[in-house]
């Protein structure tokens, strides 16, 4: 069971205690970033940007993603890049796919879509951060 929101971890992007939003009528997670840059099939960004207290200044590369039109809340059809990374949610792993996108003027860098929820959770919007109150802490 997920709440509206939670606090979450994507490990192999080195980003920690993450704010997240579920967004059920979305169908793609997404992840705010910046600097987005393709050349020669190298996918190169930031995530979050230098205004977040989770800012560490590092860009990524990826050669593997793909290309999808979204169309987002605001009806506005964007072609954005999709990569494969990891979550942790509930002390568990999980693979995500997540289309990057400029977010920084939301409130929560990162919304997961139906697609990632799909089989997995089912969503209370009257609680909030379920998973992160979960932790285990392993010493």
């Amino acid at each position: 069971m997920l709440g509206r929101t939670d606090i979450v971890d994507f490990p192999k992007l080195e980003l920690f205690n993450i704010d997240i939003k579920i967004d059920s009528g979305a169908f793609t997670s997404s992840f705010h970033c910046h600097s987005i840059q393709e050349e020669d099939g190298i996918l190169k960004c930031q995530f979050l940007d230098p205004k977040h207290e989770k800012y560490h200044e590092k860009y990524f590369i990826f050669t593997e993603f793909t290309q999808k039109k979204i169309k987002s809340s605001n009806g506005i059809i964007e072609n954005r890049y999709l990569i494969k990374t990891e979550i942790l949610i509930f002390n568990e792993i999980h693979s995500i796919e997540l289309s990057l996108t400029e977010r920084g003027s939301m409130k929560f860098p990162v919304l997961l879509g139906r697609k990632f929820l799909s089989k997995k959770f089912m969503v209370d919007t009257s609680k909030k951060n379920l998973s992160f109150k979960n932790i285990i802490i392993k010493i």
